[in-house]
């Protein structure tokens, strides 16, 4: 069983408020979305990374990606929702990869993920029978809001409760199989849950965050830093 990463990258990031794609946006002088491709593409247990886009996304072509071409395949086959271009993309690579090939997938907007985030989720899921998502425990306090005020109407206990993060590891047939049953789901572990099984949660740390507001590309830009100079 061999493992591929799957990124797809056909939104637009609304919630940043920028003229680009989120995935674009300049972090370290490079677009965003290089900064994960090119460290999926440095795990040496995975064999391929394939990135979906829009089929009208005129972004890519405008920047350089020949140092990740070797490790790199380009899918113009992105969907209206995440799930979608996730179906479509492992519909696309279906040829590449048998049913029981591993299939990281990767938000493209986690810019922080690390080569060791990665290797610790294949070595901890390359026996398990379902799979499984890197995930933060949740530490703070939980309020639940209600009314036009959102006043606190409940404290939610937070053990056993964990911030799901990317990448998601299923194999291919049971992924594809589950996201044409569950469609509608906002991650993949939620499709496979759907079917009901139960994906194993692989402890990460705060670093693999999403990049979703304008103030978090700053956040990233001093962790990527850092790393850059203990490297």
């Amino acid at each position: 069983m061999a493992c591929f990463a799957l990124v797809p990258a056909a939104g637009g990031g609304t919630r940043m408020g920028a003229a680009l794609p989120k995935q674009y946006l300049p972090l370290c002088g490079h677009p965003l979305i290089r900064h994960p491709l090119a460290t999926l593409a440095a795990v040496p247990a995975i064999e391929r990374v394939f990135v979906v886009l829009s089929p009208d996304d005129g972004e890519w072509d405008r920047h350089e990606w020949r140092d990740l071409s070797d490790r790199l395949s380009v899918l113009r086959c992105g969907g209206a929702t995440r799930a979608a271009s996730v179906a479509n993309g492992l519909a696309a690579m279906a040829g590449r990869v048998t049913p029981e090939d591993w299939v990281l997938v990767h938000d493209a907007a986690r810019a922080c993920l690390s080569t060791g985030h990665v290797e610790t989720l294949i070595a901890t899921l390359a026996g398990d029978p379902v799979g499984g998502i890197l995930a933060l425990p949740v530490a703070d306090t939980l309020k639940r809001g209600a009314g036009a005020e959102e006043r606190v109407a409940e404290t939610i206990p937070r053990e056993h409760l964990w911030q799901a993060q990317t990448p998601q590891m299923f194999r291919h047939g049971l992924l594809a199989e589950a996201l044409a049953a569950h469609p509608d789901v906002t991650d993949e572990a939620g499709a496979v849950e759907a079917l009901g099984l139960s994906p194993r949660l692989v402890p990460a740390d705060a670093t693999n965050f999403k990049v979703t507001f304008p103030r978090d590309l700053a956040l990233a830009e001093l962790i990527l830093e850092s790393r850059r100079k203990t490297a």
